[in-house]
């Protein structure tokens, strides 16, 4: 793979988060426009995007692997683009629910599609899904910024034209760059000795498990962060685009995790990192839960590096028990699981913190982290892997 078409791979996992998260990142604005008077009124109308993003990806990852990984890829860009322009047309919450729910269908071609045509050839694999990893959590952070900008300035319907015109540059530039395939992956033979069939399944179901009570933690915080910042720095920051600008950084910084955790991967036992990366995330989801303010952010920023830091763990497991030729369809069958459930989190977002607080919310997602290490204690050793090859 050229180096123009891996770092266009990169910066398609940056705008696929991106464009997730402009809606809640612009959430409140979009409220009042649409005559809510809360805006978690209006949140549950996003959740058929997280619906699609996790169904869609069974269809995305067959496709990727007998069809072709560069078609699926070009789809993806000029998809997204359209759908990114329909959310900006809406004029109604079932308007905005219906084009959001399409944007979700088209990102979901990104992850079993782009991540596997990345790693087909990656000699240190772990660096590789941390960089990637960044990548995608900086369009979280892109989100955060410039979705405030857009409405300081131009109102949230810029935010996703310019969301829209990005990728289509993208697909233009991918389309020129990227080598043909000569046949798809599924039809390729098997590129080494596959490991026992036990093994592997309780490899995946482990994987699985603990990545879907990592994708309800990664869709509560950045689905929400907006307006918890907001709640935690009430009577101390209040303009709109300051708020942005801190959450932007604390997503920036907190992202550089997935690097760290990339690089430690190829060195360090996956489960013993894996289980102190989800030890953090209780420590610091616990200390914000009773902070605010300055002491917050700080907190906020070790359960976002903790959360992010975590995610190259689910692809690393992929990359070493799952063939090349089925990675695209096992990873979407992981995403429409995780994501399916977890899309039940964007859904309960606004009633939880209706009825119960955001504090609340942070000691159900501490509590939801402890059932993590507790799945993880049944993935095999490393040993135990290497010595059945």
């Amino acid at each position: 793979m050229n180096r123009s078409t891996s770092l266009l791979l990169n910066a398609a996992h940056t705008l696929d988060h991106l464009v997730l998260l402009i809606f809640a990142s612009a959430v409140s604005v979009i409220a009042i426009e649409f005559g809510f008077a809360n805006w978690e009124d209006l949140m549950p109308y996003t959740a058929g995007a997280f619906l699609m993003f996790g169904i869609g990806s069974i269809p995305s990852g067959r496709l990727g692997d007998l069809w072709g990984r560069r078609k699926m890829m070009v789809l993806y860009f000029f998809g997204l683009a359209a759908s990114c322009g329909l959310v900006a047309l809406t004029q109604n919450a079932w308007q905005i629910a219906a084009a959001l729910t399409l944007m979700g269908l088209f990102a979901s071609i990104y992850h079993p599609v782009g991540i596997p045509m990345l790693l087909r050839h990656a000699a240190k694999p772990g660096l590789v899904i941390g960089w990637n990893n960044l990548a995608g959590n900086m369009g979280i952070a892109l989100a955060a910024l410039f979705t405030a900008l857009a409405i300081k300035y131009f109102g949230w319907r810029a935010a996703f034209w310019l969301a829209a015109l990005l990728s289509i540059a993208l697909g233009l530039f991918f389309m020129k760059v990227c080598p043909t395939e000569s046949e798809p992956a599924g039809k390729r033979k098997a590129s080494g000795a596959s490991l026992p069939r036990d093994l592997v399944i309780r490899a995946l179901v482990v994987m699985t498990t603990a990545a879907t009570s990592g994708a309800i933690l990664f869709n509560f915080t950045t689905n929400s962060n907006a307006e918890l910042l907001k709640v935690k720095f009430d009577q101390v920051v209040t303009d709109p685009a300051v708020l942005g600008f801190l959450l932007a950084g604390v997503y920036a910084v907190a992202a550089f995790s997935q690097v760290a955790a990339g690089w430690l991967l190829d060195r360090v036992a996956l489960k013993k990192l894996f289980m102190t990366i989800v030890s953090f995330q209780i420590a610091f989801l616990l200390a914000a839960s009773q902070t605010t303010g300055w002491p917050y952010l700080v907190f906020s920023l070790g359960f976002m590096a903790a959360i992010f830091g975590a995610i190259p763990f689910v692809d690393a497991v992929i990359v070493r028990y799952v063939d090349d030729s089925m990675r695209s369809r096992a990873t979407g069958m992981r995403i429409a699981i995780t994501f399916g459930v977890s899309s039940l989190a964007v859904y309960l977002i606004g009633p939880t913190v209706k009825s119960f607080g955001f504090d609340t919310m942070l000691l159900v997602m501490a509590a939801l982290a402890c059932f993590t290490i507790a799945a993880m204690s049944w993935l095999p050793s490393d040993t135990a892997t290497e010595q059945t090859r």
